[in-house]
């Protein structure tokens, strides 16, 4: 299949959003432990768990916006870059075709 007919596919479309919540939710994943605080402490205090469920639902939303721009405006292009400035293959290949 050529790209076109890749990104008009339902299976690439559901994968590059899951894409984005997962590289979102990585780079954020120490957020959810405050999510957890703040869940224990709204039980002990009676407060409603609605609240806990918006928040839960904010910090979801805001990996997936924050994964998406990741990917849009390059960070992920950067990080790619960082790890091949330690790859041993990629060092060696730089070596032999120099641009």
């Amino acid at each position: 299949m050529r790209l076109k007919e890749w990104k008009k596919n339902y299976k690439y479309r559901i994968n590059l959003h899951k894409c984005y919540f997962d590289t979102g939710y990585g780079i954020t994943a120490y957020f959810k432990y405050f999510i957890f605080v703040f869940g224990g402490l709204s039980f002990q205090q009676n407060i409603s768990l609605k609240y806990t469920i918006y928040v839960m639902l904010v910090y979801a939303l805001f990996c997936y916006f924050f994964g998406w721009a990741w990917y849009r405006f390059g960070w992920y292009t950067a990080q790619i870059e960082v790890g091949n400035q330690f790859n041993l293959f990629v060092k060696e290949m730089r070596k032999v075709y120099k641009p």
